[in-house]
């Protein structure tokens, strides 16, 4: 995705302006919408953007290991293709979580103060890319098998298999690594004092098409259809059968149109009308798109837990071992057994 991580106050070596000097003054007078001011935009945000990174990562990150652990003993039991998307988008969540959070915001930006050698930025970008593209394009993965199941289910049923959607799951991973390989000359948006190049513009418009206009348009068809055919079956039992995996699927999908689109609209705004670098509006615009995007790689629990009561028996049973698991430990060895009996007893 390459978020920029955030730039915290009281770091003067990050916020240096590069010399002004006559190229400036030659932009300035071709493009009017660039402030004529040479001076940097403070950080108005400050130090807000590491606390909520780290509360972030520090809740989100159990979470969705929590998810993923539910998810996988429900994929493994029912065998259910739109189990294994949903155990995908939830990795795909984790990592993003560590590279771009933990990486990009906090030890990149915060801790390191971007101190960090060129090529191993731009590296980082693509990883960076590549968890975004993964974890938006297994969600159209997962919009598309629910369409099939609902518009089309003979041939759902005669084409969808566990091989089948690892083979599918694993070609989209590669996919997101090969789109993340042209992002290695992704331009911080942070240090981007001049109008934007040729090849910043397409990267930008890669961006935007890729993680946010081209998944859209998908959602937007594909949940349309199926809100139409799910209104078409007059019969009640049947549609409360499917209604709970397209309530997931619809929530999903929404809230990340919801969340993704002040970063959309902040990148497009950046790149047509004022720098970040040099207008303090957009700066604090950006952060605060940044942490509403990111808002959307925690969230996928609470909808899971409201929507499917499946998923929360599921969750409290791997809590509830969870817990058996630390006791046992924890106790002496003459009185395990005697725990052990005391739990069956309570489960009969």
């Amino acid at each position: 995705m390459g978020l920029e991580g955030p730039e915290t106050a009281g770091q003067p070596q990050v916020t240096m302006l590069p010399a002004f000097n006559a190229s400036d003054l030659r932009y300035n007078d071709v493009d009017g919408h660039w402030p004529q001011s040479p001076e940097r935009s403070p950080c108005v945000a400050g130090i807000i953007p590491v606390i909520y990174y780290s509360v972030l990562l520090s809740l989100g990150l159990p979470v969705n290991l929590l998810t993923a652990v539910a998810l996988a003993r429900l994929a493994a039991r029912t065998r259910k293709p739109s189990y294994h998307y949903l155990l995908a988008l939830t990795a795909s969540d984790i990592l993003t979580q560590l590279i771009i959070v933990f990486v990009g915001f906090l030890l990149q930006g915060a801790v390191l103060g971007r101190q960090v050698p060129q090529a191993v930025v731009r590296t980082a970008n693509i990883l960076e890319f590549a968890a975004n593209h993964a974890s938006v394009w297994i969600a159209v993965l997962l919009t598309v098998d629910r369409y099939n199941a609902l518009c089309r289910p003979l041939r759902h049923r005669a084409t969808s298999s566990p091989g089948r959607t690892h083979r599918t799951i694993a070609a989209i991973l590669g996919t997101a690594l090969l789109t993340g390989i042209p992002f290695y000359w992704w331009l911080d948006v942070w240090r981007d004092a001049d109008p934007p190049s040729m090849m910043d513009k397409l990267l930008k418009w890669a961006h935007c098409l890729i993680a946010y206009f081209i998944p859209c348009s998908v959602f937007l068809v594909t949940n349309s259809a199926i809100i139409l055919r799910l209104r078409k079956r007059g019969q009640r039992g049947l549609q409360q059968g499917v209604s709970k995996s397209s309530a997931i699927l619809l929530g999903v999908t929404s809230l990340f149109a919801l969340l993704w689109a002040p970063r959309i609209s902040v990148m497009l705004y950046h790149l047509y009308v004022a720098p970040v670098h040099r207008d303090w509006r957009v700066h604090l615009a950006l952060d605060v798109a940044n942490m509403v995007a990111m808002l959307n790689t925690a969230v996928n629990f609470g909808l899971y837990c409201c929507i499917s009561k499946t998923f929360r028996a599921t969750v409290r049973q791997v809590i509830h071992e969870a817990h058996m698991s630390c006791t046992l430990k924890s106790q002496p060895k003459g009185t395990v057994v005697e725990l052990v009996l005391k739990s069956v007893g309570a489960e009969l």
